[in-house]
């Protein structure tokens, strides 16, 4: 068995998120490599429109494998600037490349001020190590 990766650059949410800044304002976000693990064989996906408003701890997305379907949480609050249509077409994309073409949508906060603060609120990498290792 490989050892989950968990790249050092990005954040994490308890959910299995990762978030990664792409812009002042902007972030990409996907599942982790211990999620799509754990998911198996990634069969569908579902993601909001672009110009949608996520929620910060509320459902915005769905992954759905041979074992069960799973919620998809907004690891913060802003609007969806871009959706990775790659994932809808082939969510097998999830499986294969969690952190790379498999990523999901990109979110645009209000205020770019506020979006390190939040960022920084968020789990490390060895903060996610502690969440998966239970």
């Amino acid at each position: 068995m490989t050892a989950t990766q968990v790249p050092e650059e990005l954040r994490y949410t308890a959910e299995h998120e990762w978030i990664r800044k792409v812009g002042p304002s902007t972030v990409r976000i996907g599942v982790t490599d211990f999620a799509q693990n754990a998911l198996n064989e990634v069969v569908f996906v579902q993601l909001p429109e672009v110009d949608s408003e996520v929620v910060e701890g509320e459902s915005f997305a769905e992954i759905e494998s041979h074992k069960s379907v799973s919620d998809i949480y907004g690891p913060l609050a802003g609007t969806v600037s871009a959706v990775n249509d790659a994932v809808e077409a082939a969510p097998e994309l999830v499986n294969s490349d969690p952190y790379g073409d498999g990523w999901l949508l990109e979110i645009t906060v209000a205020d770019e001020a506020d979006l390190d603060a939040l960022l920084s609120a968020l789990l490390d990498a060895d903060g996610y190590r502690e969440v998966i290792a239970d």
